[in-house]
């Protein structure tokens, strides 16, 4: 984050030259991102942490978002130690025979997994 923000301008000369040279990434389109990192900074942490989407990615985002540090944590904590116990469970459960069922679904099942954890979310909200 202090790399990105510099006081009295509004970015950085290492964060112009990400927006001169990353095709798409914009100053608006940083903009965006941020705002919903603002609106959704748990659950983007907790997606990340429990899909196959890169981890490093969220974190060095989440830096530069300037995301409150301890929910980060546990975000970080809920959903690595959700997914890695997960993976020891079923295997532990049903042996060797599920580990190459896990290598070849796994990920679009834990994708799965996170839309319906969030939509019930979204429909509790709703409802409620």
């Amino acid at each position: 984050m202090l790399w990105w923000d510099v006081p009295g301008i509004e970015y950085s000369s290492l964060a112009n030259l990400f927006f001169d040279f990353v095709p798409g990434l914009t100053v608006d389109s940083f903009n965006n991102i941020k705002s919903l990192y603002d609106d959704w900074d748990f659950w983007i942490v907790f997606t990340a942490g429990f899909t196959p989407i890169p981890f490093k990615l969220i974190t060095i985002s989440s830096g530069t978002f300037n995301i409150n540090f301890f929910m980060f944590i546990i975000a970080s904590i809920v959903s690595r130690s959700a997914r890695f116990f997960l993976l020891a469970t079923l295997i532990w459960i049903f042996g060797e025979k599920i580990r190459l069922y896990i290598e070849k679904y796994f990920n679009m099942l834990a994708i799965l997994f996170t839309l319906f954890l969030i939509g019930g979310f979204v429909i509790i909200k709703f409802i409620l």
